[in-house]
């Protein structure tokens, strides 16, 4: 995000699941930082008091889809149906629309960036995180991540069981850093 002020925007893919998203709303809520979490609808369905607990705490949410999909092997209207099928979930919820949204993957075809293109904003991210490659230590994912930020980034973890190891270390250690140095941490909707 274009800025010329010390604010990050951290957002958080796959969720919410039980044990990764509520450490990430308990950490946030220690730092007083507001992130924005791309939902999967199906674990919108399945978790819904966690899903509740991520918008009582004041973040943005975004739709990922209904089931993870990859856009590049996936028709147009599947796509577009998976999309609307999670935004139902959030409708349950009292959200009318979130109008955010990644791909997952990051791997969208251009018919359906068209097709979602006025009603969604598509999110992508300029620091990743790789808070899910078990091939990654700890270490090396907060180091990477450090030293790829810049003011305005919009840095993605992933509220899932396969990053929680390295996330969970990770994400408080890069809270306290750039805390320390004067940054703020806004959701997408602020932006």
């Amino acid at each position: 995000m274009p800025t010329d002020k010390k604010e990050l925007f951290l957002t958080f893919d796959d969720g919410p699941v039980p044990g990764p998203t509520e450490f990430v709303v308990n950490t946030l809520q220690s730092y007083q930082a507001k992130a924005t979490f791309f939902c999967i609808g199906d674990n919108v369905r399945k978790h819904p008091t966690i899903f509740a607990k991520v918008l009582n705490g004041g973040h943005a949410v975004g739709n990922h889809t209904f089931n993870h999909l990859k856009g590049w092997s996936t028709s147009r209207q599947s796509y577009l149906e998976n999309i609307h099928e999670c935004e139902a979930q959030f409708q349950q919820h009292g959200i009318s629309s979130s109008n955010l949204f990644r791909p997952p993957y990051g791997r969208i075809t251009s018919s359906q960036i068209r097709a979602l293109k006025p009603g969604y904003k598509i999110v992508m991210w300029d620091v990743l995180t790789s808070d899910y490659s078990r091939s990654l230590s700890p270490e090396h994912c907060l180091k990477g991540s450090i030293e790829a930020t810049r003011p305005g980034s919009i840095i993605v973890f992933h509220d899932s069981l396969k990053a929680e190891r390295n996330m969970t270390y990770a994400l408080p250690r890069l809270l306290d850093y750039f805390s320390n140095q004067g940054y703020v941490f806004r959701t997408l909707r602020e932006a």
